[in-house]
């Protein structure tokens, strides 16, 4: 699949999105499934069972990161980008971008702010945001890419009645109509204990694709900006059929730890970043009780499955639905 993609119209039931546009900033509040899950809270649980109680049952707050936040505008930049004309895509544009980008996302966060010390480290850091989207040039003419979606949201139901529901970066559709599911990595692409985790949630966008459209996207494809490379994979349906059984086994380890108490951390590379390593029994922590209310299903979990769109900062604590 080349990188000439059209638009097209149409979506199915529980996809959101408008052909070739970002969905709008603010959506009509709707109730959520009762049972389910995201992508991220997936990769929690596989990464560290500890991280994910941390996450979703106690809803510890977790500082913004330079890192965290160069990737969420990154891909405001990309996002954007194709709102210009085909041949308005060009380098100049996406940095021209990155300054406006930037005040939208501290208006609406504001301790982004404060995670440089003066205006010089911010431009360095503006910067690099800058040289990334260079980068992304050299792996992609968006001139000859017309996406079908941008920051898609997804929602499927399986038919043990989990939901999955998630933000596609950007989904392609080519002339043929075969479905390109692509996601941009604002770091390096993995060394091969973390790789796996990337594929799962390209996995995860594809089962998605494939229970609400009928059709196995063709080709899933991570775009990391950090060393300039791109991994592409074409699932089949045995792929998928593997990944939804993975997942509703996910979905009841979830559940056995909620009801057993037992959220083992799970001691790795990750820990170099986690922000909870003062409570973590692997470093000689203890975590907080578990909460006195806690139900006896995460299907009654607030906010179990909430999920930020690529673009938007993440809120210190995830928002319990509306």
């Amino acid at each position: 699949m080349g990188d000439e993609t059209r638009a097209t119209g149409g979506s199915a039931t529980a996809v959101s999105g408008a052909p070739g546009e970002a969905p709008a900033a603010e959506e009509a509040p709707r109730s959520r499934p009762a049972r389910s899950l995201s992508p991220s809270r997936a990769g929690d649980f596989l990464t560290c069972p500890l991280l994910y109680r941390f996450r979703v049952i106690d809803r510890l707050p977790e500082p913004p990161s330079p890192a965290a936040a160069r990737g969420t505008l990154v891909h405001a930049v990309l996002e954007h980008l194709f709102d210009q004309p085909a041949a308005g895509r060009t380098p100049d544009a996406a940095r021209s971008l990155v300054a406006p980008e930037w005040e939208r996302l501290t208006a609406e966060e504001p301790g982004l702010a404060e995670l440089f010390e003066n205006a010089a480290e911010r431009a360095a850091w503006l910067e690099g945001a800058g040289i990334m989207l260079d980068r992304y040039f050299e792996l992609e003419d968006p001139r000859r890419i017309e996406p079908a979606h941008r920051e898609l949201s997804v929602e499927a139901e399986l038919a043990s009645g989990l939901h999955l529901r998630g933000y596609i970066d950007r989904l392609d559709v080519a002339p043929g109509g075969e479905i390109r599911i692509v996601d941009y990595k604002t770091g390096t692409s993995p060394p091969e204990e973390f790789e796996a985790r990337a594929l799962f949630q390209m996995r995860f966008y594809a089962l998605a694709i494939w229970r609400t459209r009928g059709q196995v996207p063709a080709m899933l494809q991570l775009i990391y900006l950090g060393n300039g490379e791109i991994v592409r994979y074409q699932p089949d349906e045995s792929d998928l059929l593997a990944t939804e059984r993975k997942v509703e086994a996910l979905w009841q380890a979830i559940e056995r730890a909620l009801r057993s108490g037992d959220w083992r951390p799970r001691p790795g590379r990750i820990c170099e970043w986690c922000a909870h390593q003062a409570i973590c029994p692997a470093f000689g922590g203890t975590p907080p009780p578990l909460p006195a209310d806690l139900p006896a299903s995460l299907a009654e979990v607030p906010g179990v499955a909430e999920e930020a769109p690529p673009s938007r900062p993440a809120s210190p604590v995830p928002a319990a639905p509306g």
